[in-house]
């Protein structure tokens, strides 16, 4: 069973070319509109606040606390002065193993 194959004229396949280029540079126009547009912070739907850059070294130590991005269990030990986080939480069973969103029990002995 031999297909026959459909001719496409050429005005039609250089405005589909046309029209996937436009595509294509408004999406990388939109990223790049998103991410020059977050500011230091963002506020989510539940209330809670994305904190980046240098807000996030100004952010309390509470008794439960939440592992924002870029911080590991020593920098929050350091900036909390509670070198028993990974004792105080059982269910952290990789200190390597931390994630943005992780909730934590420290018992903070100096707010910074």
């Amino acid at each position: 069973m031999a297909r026959k194959q459909l001719r496409v004229p050429s005005w039609v396949a250089a405005a589909a070319d046309a029209a996937s280029w436009c595509a294509a540079l408004s999406l990388v126009a939109l990223l790049l509109v998103c991410s020059l547009g977050a500011g230091e912070q963002q506020q989510h739907p539940g209330g809670a606040a994305v904190v980046r850059g240098a807000a996030l070294s100004a952010r309390p130590c509470e008794e439960i606390y939440e592992v924002a991005e870029g911080e590991t269990l020593h920098s929050i030990s350091d900036k909390c002065g509670d070198p028993y986080i990974l004792e105080r939480n059982p269910h952290v069973h990789d200190p390597d193993d931390v994630f943005p969103g992780l909730v934590i029990k420290i018992t903070p002995s100096r707010p910074r």
